[in-house]
């Protein structure tokens, strides 16, 4: 078991990459914009947006490298994408050759968030998957926050300019690296794509001695039921649709715009800049423990639980957070809520996501499946970030807010009546319940539960 834990853990270390990639940017801002005199348009789409629009081409193809050549390696190609990202965007000498090495760092973040769960899932017991795949997400978390204090430390501390803060990422790229390569590969890919059952057993002998013979008949079973390994076909059309939707409504609640425009929206709720600073910065440390805690209840409560928690957790903070903009009902009530929010989601969508994502598609089309639901979730961060500082411009707060709080609503009764509780269960046969020829009663179970 030890063992098992050490291998997430390490993968996981590239969910810290990730948060630490996409946060770490934020103090090298302005002075890049100063140093290189780029426009507002140039500066926005190439400097700042260039590795997001990584990010969604990664999450889209990431599933290519991940069956081609295993997880293991596709884990190793992540850490040289970080690593060639941080050291090269870190000496960049003008702004083109930046921001594709921004966007190279892209790539690695978007082939991460399939490739990490993926591979965890495929090696937790079933008894505590949940919880070690979330440690994608802690990570996530905790990456970001680190970035924000490095960046605070090598400018304010030590005087160093932005080169500094990009090219420290190098460390844990590295580190990284070094441990990846010692993790084996997932069994249950060599069973399916190389038909390695020797090194298979090696790899599930250590996962479970005593269920060795058991797990490679049902993945073989499973093998043998699903034949097909084109995504978009009627067999897997109702884990698709689970997947796209609870992607779709993981950004429709907002979470990007609160991220990225919290000091704005405490401005406008009547903040001083100041204040408005040092609240975003409390959203950082309510969304760690907040996400600790998810990680702790997630093989406890279940999934679907959780996200039912966080479901109504976001509709009543959001809902509030509209009335208070509506009604200047004063920048308290916004604090409190927003922060009320962010612990709805690191609760409930920021620990559920990606597990659930990971566990609900046969395993010849897993990484097909999430590619699938990360696309969806960065096409839809992108979108939506893009397309939030005209919407401030043009609405007012309580209007946007409502809008996030209408989407909680619908992702309350996608929860209710349409998603299926995973927990405990061997992914071969959550496969086999979700697929078509068990469709009809699976969903009558769910509704039935749900109501």
């Amino acid at each position: 078991m030890n063992k098992i834990i050490y291998w997430s853990i390490t993968v996981a270390v590239a969910g810290f990459l990730f948060g630490f990639d996409t946060a770490v940017i934020s103090g090298a801002d302005q002075p890049i914009q100063e140093l290189w005199q780029t426009s507002d348009l140039f500066h926005g789409i190439f400097i700042m947006s260039s590795a997001l629009w990584g990010t969604v081409i990664g999450a889209l193809t990431g599933n290519y490298p991940c069956e081609r050549f295993g997880r293991k390696l596709t884990l190793i190609g992540i850490g040289v994408l970080y690593l060639a990202s941080a050291l090269g965007s870190a000496i960049a000498p003008e702004p083109f050759s930046f921001s594709i090495l921004r966007f190279i760092g892209g790539l690695g973040v978007g082939v991460s968030s399939i490739v990490v769960p993926a591979y965890i899932s495929e090696i937790a017991p079933a008894r505590i998957r949940g919880a070690l795949v979330a440690l994608y997400q802690f990570q996530v978390v905790f990456g970001i926050l680190i970035a924000f204090v490095s960046n605070y430390f090598l400018a304010d501390i030590f005087h160093l300019d932005w080169r500094w803060m990009l090219g420290v990422e190098a460390i844990p790229a590295l580190i990284f690296l070094l441990m990846v390569t010692g993790v084996p590969e997932s069994p249950r890919w060599l069973l399916l794509r190389k038909n390695d059952e020797v090194r298979a057993r090696k790899v599930l002998d250590i996962i479970d001695p005593e269920a060795v013979d058991r797990t490679v008949a049902e993945i073989r079973h499973a093998q043998r039921e699903f034949t097909n390994d084109h995504l978009f076909v009627k067999a897997y059309t109702f884990p698709m649709f689970l997947a796209f939707l609870i992607a779709a409504f993981n950004q429709l609640s907002g979470i990007n715009f609160i991220i990225y425009f919290a000091p704005r929206v405490f401005e406008l709720a009547g903040l001083d800049s100041s204040a408005a600073l040092l609240s975003s910065a409390g959203i950082g440390l309510v969304n760690l423990i907040s996400t600790m805690l998810g990680m702790y209840l997630i093989d406890k409560a279940g999934r679907k639980t959780l996200m039912l928690i966080g479901s109504i957790g976001y509709i009543i903070s959001l809902a509030t957070v509209s009335w208070a903009f509506y009604s200047d009902a004063g920048g308290i009530i916004v604090v409190f809520f927003v922060f009320t929010f962010i612990a709805s989601h690191a609760v409930g969508q920021g620990a559920v996501i990606w597990v659930f994502i990971a566990e609900i598609f046969p395993n010849n089309v897993r990484t097909k499946g999430q590619s699938l639901g990360s696309g969806t979730h960065w096409v839809f961060a992108a979108t939506i970030t893009l397309l939030m500082p005209l919407v401030l411009s043009k609405f007012q707060g309580y209007t946007i807010f409502g809008f996030f709080a209408f989407m909680m609503v619908l992702q309350l009764l996608y929860v209710l009546f349409m998603m299926p509780e995973t927990k405990g269960r061997s992914l071969e046969s959550l496969a086999e319940g979700l697929s078509e020829h068990e469709h009809k009663s699976f969903d009558a179970d769910t509704v039935k539960a749900a109501g």
